[in-house]
């Protein structure tokens, strides 16, 4: 499992990143994939080998674009990056349930969670590539796929913004309640590795800790291609 992105996600200051996603609801990662590294993942956009099934966004309304679902076993290096941060993010997402009097745990290691997930009927990856022309975008949403789901995941960004395209820019949408819904607009670096939250995040109030409901999206490229790939820590029913 170690190799020189793994180990560079190892030594990433997870205390930063854990403050960051309890204040904000997401963190980036900057520098984490080399270019030739993009490039190849990029490029296995074209192996159909490596996947379970493909989605033509506009068919079901959701988008411009397409993405495609890898299939187990997943390629080593999205492996080793999945089972390498999920530990990291784990006491994250405990401590979320914990001040939202949730009654849920998450094990230590991403094994333990699939074997949750295969006991509920979840046993596909939900490890996906996305590809926007121009003109594509993402409809806000949120990635479930079944009962059991971990509330964080991530996206690793495969073209430079400004360079291999324009526009494209990763939406997060935040709901207070009894509030006007608030808009946060990223664009991350080739490389960069974005974490955020599934479906909703904590926040302190006067009188303790309240649940704020999130949801995602891909603002409508102008121009280039946009590839990213999505790790999703829980599998599918």
């Amino acid at each position: 499992m170690n190799n020189p992105i793994t180990t560079t996600i190892s030594q990433t200051n997870w205390n930063a990143v854990s403050e960051q996603l309890h204040a904000k609801g997401y963190a980036i990662l900057p520098g984490i994939l080399d270019a030739q590294t993009c490039q190849a993942l990029t490029a296995a956009y074209n192996d159909e080998a490596l996947y379970r099934k493909t989605i033509i966004m506009e068919r079901y309304r959701f988008g411009l674009g397409a993405y495609k679902y890898f299939k187990y076993p997943l390629p080593p290096l999205i492996q080793s990056i999945r089972a390498t941060v999920y530990p990291k993010l784990a006491p994250v997402a405990n401590k979320w349930m914990e001040v939202l009097h949730i009654d849920k745990h998450f094990p230590t290691d991403l094994a333990a969670l699939h074997k949750e997930c295969a006991a509920n009927g979840q046993d596909k990856p939900t490890v996906l590539i996305l590809k926007y022309g121009e003109g594509g975008h993402n409809t806000l949403h949120q990635d479930l796929y079944g009962d059991v789901y971990f509330p964080l995941q991530m996206v690793l960004f495969l073209n430079e913004p400004g360079e291999d395209y324009t526009g494209g820019e990763f939406v997060l949408t935040e709901q207070i309640p009894r509030a006007q819904s608030k808009a946060i607009v990223l664009q991350p670096q080739r490389g960069d590795i974005l974490i955020f939250t599934t479906n909703f995040r904590p926040v302190k109030g006067s009188k303790g800790y309240y649940r704020v409901n999130m949801k995602h999206g891909v603002s409508e490229v102008k121009s280039g291609q946009r590839h990213t790939l999505g790790i999703i820590f829980h599998d599918a029913s």
